[in-house]
């Protein structure tokens, strides 16, 4: 006999899903398809010889689609976040009940086509044939039957028809509602961990641009504390300027001022000589002690404290002595004016030469012939040695000013020496450059921007 009978009149619509907020609801078993759907026992397959009776759907019966649930909107105003999730939670309720939907019409359709498909089958007399015995014994399972088996097939096609475009319709709102196609199966789990994984990522940046700031707040003070410090060494510079303590435009732009006759103010060479057998001395120098200027420079090593010397003692004339031996040399330079003075000599012969202001004014030979000079000793501006650097006698003392102090080892040329003078080259000593850093000054020797090439010269 055929399975039992599905109640008759079956609305064909699942039970409507609850609000929003609510918990999600477990999955509950598919409503009854419209036509009536048998028990578990008849859903599964029928034992041979069992029948199936088809009946027709009235028109009414079959809706165009099944409306999405409303969405209940929250009351009351709520912050930017509290409604952004209270909408994701609606959204995921929504999602499952559509999904619901759609399997139970998926399953609706599938019996109502396996139903179908038997009463279309090969053995269509045998199931008509059923059909009227069960009808002529009064057993009408399916309602009001029409007779007509044909109108019955075709009535169920319609039926089936409709329930594909609903279906149709319902996964059509699903995708609208919906960004992605492809839901999984979990759309809670899904939607929490994404929310996670977007929180956390939050607060990434947050701590990202938190250390972005701290690092720029302490970029900010490194700087300011550069700035500030340069900003003090250019208030210093600017009051050694105003005091005019070393405070020079270029290294060589400097002059030594011994204003007093004693033996305590000097100018000392860092440098030390090497091994010479020529040299040239340059300087300029201004002075107008009297009697004599004293001694401009000294040289002196172990064993001899008068290696090289330039002095004007009492009323000596102004000399040069080279390993104790002296020259007398034809320059007159204590009139209180800038004057250039260059001095050359070689051990051949031991011949000199004495220029004043470019001008070549004596020479001689026979000054310490095939003495070189010994190295390692001590340059003294302003005093002359007595042992090696020390002893000095306030009578020779140097009193002046002097600047540009140039050693070479070798004897220049007159017209190198001619351009140095009338500042057309600037040649520093390749032996002893007049260099602030090479020259220390004691006992109350100052050290003082000069003036210019140009403004020594108009002194001459």
């Amino acid at each position: 006999s055929a399975g039992p009978r599905p109640p008759p009149g079956g609305s064909g619509r699942p039970p409507s899903p609850g609000g929003a907020g609510a918990s999600l609801p477990s999955p509950s078993p598919p409503s009854r398809a419209a036509g009536g759907r048998g028990s578990p026992a008849a859903e599964q397959e029928s034992p041979p010889g069992s029948r199936f009776v088809c009946t027709s759907l009235p028109l009414d019966a079959a809706g165009t689609g099944c409306p999405l649930p409303p969405v209940p909107m929250q009351g009351g105003a709520l912050p930017p976040e509290e409604e952004l999730k209270a909408t994701v939670l609606q959204l995921r309720e929504t999602v499952l009940q559509q999904k619901e939907t759609i399997g139970s019409q998926r399953e609706a359709i599938r019996e109502l086509t396996g139903k179908l498909s038997r009463c279309e089958g090969a053995d269509g007399k045998s199931a008509t044939g059923a059909w009227k015995n069960e009808v002529g014994k009064g057993k009408d399972t399916m309602g009001d039957l029409p007779r007509d088996p044909a109108q019955v097939i075709d009535q169920l096609s319609r039926t089936m028809q409709t329930l594909k475009d609903r279906l149709e319709s319902l996964e059509h709102q699903l995708r609208a509602n919906v960004s992605y196609a492809a839901l999984p199966g979990d759309l809670r789990e899904m939607l929490q961990r994404r929310l996670g994984d977007l929180e956390r990522q939050l607060l990434s940046k947050v701590a990202e641009l938190e250390d972005e700031k701290s690092l720029l707040h302490n970029e900010t003070s490194a700087h300011r504390q550069k700035t500030e410090t340069a900003l003090n060494a250019l208030l210093e510079r600017v009051s050694e300027l105003e005091k005019g303590n070393s405070a020079f435009k270029s290294p060589d732009e400097f002059k030594v001022s011994l204003p007093l006759r004693t033996n305590y103010l000097y100018g000392k060479i860092k440098k030390t000589l090497p091994e010479l057998y020529a040299f040239t001395v340059c300087l300029w120098l201004r002075s107008s002690a009297s009697p004599g200027i004293g001694t401009p420079f000294s040289y002196a090593v172990p064993g001899q404290a008068n290696e090289i010397v330039l002095i004007e003692w009492g009323n000596n004339p102004i000399e040069l002595l080279i390993n104790d031996k002296v020259a007398q040399l034809p320059l007159f330079i204590s009139d209180g004016k800038w004057h250039h003075i260059c001095i050359t000599w070689t051990t051949r012969d031991g011949m000199w030469e004495a220029f004043q202001d470019g001008e070549k004014l004596g020479t001689g030979e026979n000054l310490a012939p095939w003495h070189p000079i010994k190295p390692g000793g001590v340059l003294i501006l302003g005093q002359e040695q007595d042992t090696v650097g020390g002893r000095f006698d306030a009578t020779q003392a140097f009193v002046g000013e002097m600047s540009q102090f140039n050693i070479w080892d070798r004897v220049l040329r007159a017209e190198d020496i001619m351009n140095i003078a009338n500042c057309s080259i600037n040649m520093p000593g390749n032996i002893i450059p007049w260099v602030d850093n090479n020259v220390d000054v004691f006992g109350g020797a100052t050290k003082w921007p000069v003036e210019t090439c140009e403004e020594r010269l108009l002194d001459l």
